[in-house]
């Protein structure tokens, strides 16, 4: 099987990651794929051939091993490659579209146009919900697949000999496994690395989700701040009560009375001064 198409994938996605979406792809195409195709698909090549059965009964050997190896262990992790890379797939479509509808604006309005997304790349808006469902959809697809291995194959190993007795074998027969230790080494690394990615996934989502809080609280802040910078000088000269100061109604004048003196001028007409 060809497969680089998905190592242009993963290329190409490294531009629109974060720091822990690089890790997380540098740990897929080393060690994941490289492994796959270096080391795994030779190991597993003999998988049928060598599986033997004390026993000349036609058709007993193959009825075995379709029961203990219901599904190679290849065809699983190629499936779980394919579908655990498809969800960066979407997320270069998006850019894709972003610039697409860029380009279309620029073409009816010429150069000078109003540009709806500066930065394509950049993750906000439909683009963050993308990247993040993304990551969501990767991490369940990692644990699907653990659960399938952990229900298939009992703890992830494989043992030296099995015991069978479906028909159309005569009895209870023993069949053994080819080269079960170097297989079990690949299973458990596969293990290992399939739950690193999935905590690398988790630690991406609640870092995109982090990050998005701090940015939504820091704007209300900032909002606060000028509210606040601006009511000291809407309370000291309210608006429509001409400088005159409200009183609660519990509040009694005083009940002495200033003479009109020089340095305290009338503020009545002249006639009703006079008067």
């Amino acid at each position: 099987m060809n497969w680089g198409w998905l190592e242009d994938l993963l290329r190409d996605v490294n531009v629109y990651s974060t720091a822990f979406g690089r890790i997380w792809l540098s740990l897929v195409f080393i060690f994941r794929l490289l492994v796959y195709l270096v080391a795994a698909e030779k190991v597993w090549s003999d998988d049928q051939k060598d599986f033997e059965c004390n026993t000349k009964q036609p058709g007993c050997t193959n009825v075995c091993f379709d029961h203990f190896f219901p599904v190679s262990h290849i065809r699983l992790w190629a499936l779980q490659l394919i579908l655990v890379t498809c969800p960066s797939l979407l997320v270069l479509m998006h850019v894709a579209y972003r610039k697409a509808k860029e380009e279309r604006l620029r073409e009816i309005q010429g150069d000078n146009y109003r540009r709806i997304y500066p930065n394509p790349g950049k993750k906000r808006g439909g683009l963050w919900w993308t990247y993040l469902l993304s990551l969501v959809f990767k991490a369940c697809v990692d644990l699907v697949f653990l659960y399938v291995f952990f229900r298939l194959y009992r703890n992830y190993t494989l043992p030296r000999l099995v015991k069978c007795e479906l028909q159309p074998c005569p009895n209870t027969v023993d069949c053994f496994i080819s080269r079960p230790t170097e297989k079990n080494i690949f299973t458990l690394f596969m293990v290992v690395t399939t739950c690193v990615c999935v905590v690398l996934n988790l630690i991406e989502a609640t870092y995109l989700i982090g990050k998005r809080c701090h940015e939504c609280l820091e704007v209300k802040g900032g909002d606060s701040r000028r509210n606040s910078h601006d009511y000291p000088m809407s309370c000291a000269n309210p608006v429509g009560t001409g400088g005159q100061v409200f009183h609660g109604a519990d509040y009694k004048p005083p009940t002495a009375t200033t003479p009109l003196t020089a340095s305290c001028p009338s503020t009545l007409p002249k006639d009703e001064a006079g008067s």
